[in-house]
């Protein structure tokens, strides 16, 4: 006769000794594995296309002389260039070259807070009327002969007059204590078209000299690059890239949506207060001092979005780096296609930055099964 420990099922399978890993970790793994190559591959693009764009241009300075003049500049050997190298590299190309790093920053770095505030990848920061607004201060200035802080007044104006536009334009999507992202979105289209009634406007008063002063500033340019305007930009730009990255899990959390945010400790409104705000000082100080520059914001998001995933973490920092080094490229082509001659920077970002749009669109369309 058998003991009770000898009629055991030979058909049971065996109790595992050991947990099953979560599937979290190797999740965690893969996107790590994919981020921090990303990264340095921007990094090192970046660099490379900056140190291409310093030494590219009528005057035309070697890559190893730029090397070496920078090294010189920071004492760690190299020799300076002549005179007029010198002054050339130092006084136009390197401030033209850091200025299109921070606008290129902060408005990739924008568009990636708008996309995860309004939770969707075609949102971009003139949503909400910031380019419109800063326009107007813009296009008011010249039009009427405004000099109260001299060649400053036009950046003064369009930066100003874009954060009164976000705080108008978050007063009037207010209501019961707080926004949503529906009301937000049509009062900035209602402002948006109210901005470009008020340009019509003052363009019609506007004299011919001072017409084609509006129209080279509304398409864009980094031509009038210098030092001062770089150091006007870089206090709002170092300010909101730093700012930004601290939202980064907040924001991961409110792509669950609003109810589970909330419930997961996240002050939803608190959060769109602060990021409209830092997504204002960005976008207001590059189009002060660049022009209305179009579809960075929006592009270089998704790409990476499409690249790396939906992490917050890595895509705003990610941003940044990959709008400075479009923007820096889109600049380095809109001097070199068409010299001597230099095509706006903003036709050129729009001009490609269009058929993507449009193939965004219809790739949303198709993965939803249609508009609903």
């Amino acid at each position: 006769m058998t003991g009770p420990t000898d009629t055991a099922a030979p058909d049971e399978p065996p109790t595992p000794s050991t947990p099953t890993p979560p599937a979290a970790a190797p999740a965690s793994a893969r996107k790590h594995r994919t981020t921090v190559p990303l990264t340095a591959a921007l990094v090192t693009a970046l660099a490379v296309v900056a140190l291409v764009s310093a030494g590219t241009g009528a005057y035309h300075i070697p890559l190893g002389d730029v090397l070496a003049s920078v090294q010189h500049r920071m004492g760690l050997g190299g020799q300076a260039l002549d005179r007029v190298g010198e002054s050339v590299l130092w006084n136009v190309r390197f401030p033209r070259v850091v200025l299109a790093l921070l606008v290129g920053a902060s408005l990739g770095c924008a568009g990636a807070l708008m996309q995860g505030v309004f939770g969707n990848p075609l949102a971009e920061p003139g949503v909400i009327g910031i380019s419109a607004g800063a326009a107007v201060g813009a296009v008011s200035a010249i039009a009427f002969g405004l000099t109260f802080l001299g060649n400053w007044t036009v950046t003064a104006a369009a930066f100003v007059a874009g954060l009164v536009t976000v705080l108008l334009v978050y007063v009037l999507s207010r209501a019961g204590g707080r926004t949503e992202v529906v009301t937000l979105i049509l009062t900035g289209i209602a402002v948006n078209a109210f901005a470009g009634a008020l340009i019509g406007l003052a363009i019609f008063f506007a004299d011919n000299a001072q017409i084609t002063q509006i129209t080279f500033w509304q398409l864009g340019s980094l031509a009038q690059a210098t030092w001062p305007k770089v150091l006007a930009v870089l206090p709002c730009a170092a300010l909101g890239l730093l700012v930004a990255p601290l939202s980064a899990r907040k924001l991961d959390l409110l792509a669950l949506g609003e109810r589970p945010a909330r419930h997961l400790g996240v002050d939803v409104e608190r959060l769109r207060i602060t990021l409209i705000l830092v997504v204002a000082l960005l976008t207001a100080a590059a189009v002060a001092v660049a022009g209305i520059i179009t579809f960075v914001g929006l592009l270089v998001p998704h790409l990476l979005r499409m690249a790396a995933g939906p992490g917050h973490r890595f895509l705003v920092p990610g941003s940044a780096l990959g709008g400075a080094l479009v923007l820096v490229g889109a600049d380095l082509a809109a001097r070199t296609v068409a010299a001597p001659a230099e095509l706006p920077l903003g036709v050129l970002t729009a001009l490609f930055g269009s058929p993507f749009f449009f193939w965004l669109l219809r790739r949303t369309r198709r993965r939803q099964g249609g508009w609903a």
